[in-house]
């Protein structure tokens, strides 16, 4: 395989006329890759995003081509996919107010030029789905919100409109499987690219600890941070640690990297209904 590209948790590989996409076990926070890894986090991901390409099927296409046909020495972190030429934007769908949405709406009362009703608070629901994109950095920057106008700027006005119409759908559909198991979704980030033939496909990984906000249904509650599956745990020790979210980052603890493990894998389990062994 040749390496093609070795992104803040994957590395992608070319295999002949396909791609092995294969998930490590580090973690990006900030967009700042921390020296500490999280076991089998790259495992984790990897089967998580394989049962909910699966899940998602029939409502959009996507790049899996098999997760068997990948080299021994990366087998249960690896996916062979179709190549594509990706989206220059991230696709961010929210359905609650947390993290740099709810601090844009304080600021202006919008997250990413939607505006929004008055006296919403941290975690609070929104009244729909909203289309929240970004730039898509290059690593070791930090990716910025955009608008919708930015977003036809970029891509003109049909891909960006079929780019909000799979990113809502993607969402509300993932957001009732969820809810199902006792999980809400807050918001998630997806990748899409296009097909030689032009066909619009999710890419990279889908509904994930690393890509999506995951709250336990039974303690949610508006007006304060929610405990979460995923790597919001990271996060939180970041900020109290009192680093400036610039490279290098610390060390992270072991109490935090086996509490991070143990959330990643918790997620896993009540979406799928499968132990992780």
């Amino acid at each position: 395989m040749e390496l093609l590209h070795s992104g803040k948790v994957r590395d992608v590989y070319a295999d002949g006329a396909d791609l092995i996409l294969v998930a490590s076990d580090r973690v990006s926070i900030y967009d700042v890759v921390l020296p500490t890894p999280i076991p089998d986090k790259g495992r984790l991901l990897t089967a998580l995003s394989l049962w909910w390409f699966e899940q998602l099927s029939d409502l959009v296409p996507n790049h899996v081509l098999s997760a068997t046909d990948v080299p021994a020495e990366v087998a249960g972190r690896a996916i062979r996919c179709r190549r594509l030429e990706m989206v220059p934007v991230e696709c961010v769908a929210r359905g609650y107010l947390t993290g740099g949405g709810l601090a844009e709406y304080e600021r202006t009362g919008a997250v990413s030029g939607v505006p929004l009703p008055r006296g919403l608070v941290e975690a609070s629901i929104l009244p729909e789905p909203i289309f929240t994109p970004s730039t898509k950095a290059p690593k070791g920057e930090h990716d910025e919100p955009i608008t919708y106008d930015q977003v036809v700027d970029k891509v003109g006005p049909e891909t960006a409109q079929r780019l909000r119409e799979i990113t809502i759908d993607v969402y509300r559909r993932g957001a009732e499987i969820a809810a199902d198991r006792g999980i809400l979704i807050a918001d998630t980030k997806l990748e899409l690219g296009w097909t030689p033939d032009g066909t619009l496909v999710l890419g990279d990984e889908l509904l994930t600890s690393d890509s999506s906000r995951f709250w336990p249904a039974e303690s949610y509650q508006p007006g304060r941070a929610q405990f979460s599956f995923d790597k919001q745990y990271v996060r939180d020790w970041a900020v109290e640690s009192g680093w400036d979210k610039r490279p290098p980052a610390p060390e992270v603890p072991a109490d935090v990297v086996e509490a991070t493990r143990a959330r990643y894998v918790e997620a896993y389990e009540k979406l799928t209904g499968n132990r992780w062994d």
